[in-house]
């Protein structure tokens, strides 16, 4: 199987995590451009999960598993629901990359609207409430406590990711789109002064988290790669980017929020807000500046298709075209 060595991945399992023994089976569940993550089974039927970097070249930072496993194990100390760790390799000739092995959560990815259909009323408000509970204790973590307070600079996130993207926007435009520049001029005048520092999830929504359909409950938070320290309200703004189906395309599309019986976004920042005890005023300008990054990132894609760069891979050019505009557009809106 591509991205993993059997037989040398069986011997480190059997000699590193107790609780597991071999023969074991692997079956590929996420793979591609993003990390390969493979469910096993070893030889009494107990499942587990083995992350992986995609193959070929890839940027080390982006792939970090070291870090990751690290997030999770200092997460998984609280009460924000993660999988448990088991074990870390970091000897590349074990499975030619770093890897981690951690627990099998059982839940849904609701990263389709048709995912939510056998979801009664009831499953659809209560799984809600919990995601943006979840969010709320994230950030109500003391980062120092957990072992976290190094994890990167604390202050100035706003203005650090708006250096960022803005370099990402000239690296990759493939023609001028007065809308993104208004957008950014804007955002850069108004940058709100951060209050206070937590973990920044980086991609917070149902489509990452694994959920449990029947009762309303997200069993396990995943894919931290993006993750960082900073200004909580970023990942609020994110949410508030796709909740309700906002948008024809790309992320907002496929969020199942927009179905029947989801809750209006605004009741569930009030929710935040309450959990929290934290100042949600400046709200629009983080659902601005997610729309914003969004839009950047779906232009560096584009930008990659058109060059030729992801292969025989088929993209809708004009689509995807029209999604970065759609985006902007959002942001404008939003801080109006």
């Amino acid at each position: 199987m591509q991205g993993l060595n059997l037989q040398s991945v069986t011997r480190w399992l059997d000699d590193n995590i107790s609780t597991l023994h071999g023969p074991y089976q692997f079956e590929l569940i996420a793979g591609g451009r993003s990390n390969l993550t493979f469910r096993g089974v070893d030889a009494s039927g107990t499942p587990f999960v083995l992350r992986r970097p995609p193959t070929g070249h890839v940027l080390e930072s982006a792939h970090d598993m070291a870090r990751e496993h690290r997030l999770i194990s200092a997460v998984g100390q609280s009460t924000v629901p993660v999988p448990r760790t088991y074990g870390l390799c970091l000897d590349t000739s074990v499975n030619d990359a770093p890897f981690y092995v951690m627990e099998c959560v059982i839940g849904e990815v609701l990263d389709d609207p048709s995912k939510v259909e056998l979801m009664s009323h009831e499953a659809r408000v209560a799984a809600s409430e919990h995601l943006f509970d979840v969010l709320a204790d994230l950030h109500s973590l003391d980062v120092d406590q957990i072992g976290l307070g190094d994890l990167s600079k604390r202050e100035g996130y706003i203005e650090r990711q708006l250096k960022r993207w803005t370099k990402q926007w000239q690296a990759s435009k493939t023609e001028e789109l007065p809308v993104i520049d208004a957008v950014v001029a804007r955002l850069q005048e108004r940058v709100p002064v951060q209050r206070g520092v937590s973990i920044v999830h980086g991609d917070y929504r149902f489509g990452n988290c694994l959920t449990d359909i029947d009762a309303g409950r997200i069993k396990a938070v995943l894919d931290w790669e993006l993750c960082t320290l900073g200004d909580p309200m970023a990942d609020l703004g994110y949410l508030g980017v796709a909740w309700g189906g906002k948008g024809e395309r790309g992320v907002a599309a496929r969020d199942p929020s927009g179905e029947p019986g989801f809750p209006p976004f605004e009741a569930m920042v009030d929710r935040y807000a309450t959990r929290t005890g934290r100042d949600i005023s400046d709200l629009g300008y983080y659902v601005a500046f997610q729309c914003w990054r969004l839009a950047v990132i779906s232009q560096g894609v584009r930008a990659r298709f058109m060059h030729g760069a992801m292969g025989d891979q088929d993209i809708d050019l004009e689509n995807a075209r029209l999604a970065v505009v759609e985006l902007a557009e959002r942001a404008a809106d939003a801080l109006s």
